[in-house]
């Protein structure tokens, strides 16, 4: 039983992780064509149009966020979330115990 739990977590933890592969080579496919279209239609002008440029950032910024959720474990407010402040409290709740006795 404890196995199949174990190995459930683990297949939910490489489906995340395969999750961010794949937005990472969207993010990065999707920019260079980005790059190509910003280049063609502005070849002379290219570095003073900014359009591209904020969209790489704030994609990026989208991309880093993903990424600390899925390899820091920092699921905001999920179900790992839950668990780890159930087992919290009842671990306070058992020290409390400890002491009254």
């Amino acid at each position: 039983m404890r196995e199949d739990i174990n190995y459930y977590k683990a297949k939910k933890r490489v489906e995340k992780i395969k999750g961010f592969y794949g937005h990472l080579v969207s993010y990065i496919v999707i920019n260079l064509v980005l790059y190509l279209v910003n280049y063609i239609t502005y070849p002379n002008d290219f570095w003073f149009d900014h359009w591209f440029y904020w969209q790489l950032l704030l994609w990026g910024i989208g991309l880093v966020i993903h990424g600390i959720v899925v390899f820091y474990s920092l699921p905001i407010f999920g179900k790992e979330w839950e668990e780890r402040k159930v087992q919290e409290f009842m671990q306070e709740e058992k020290q409390q115990n400890n002491k009254l006795e």
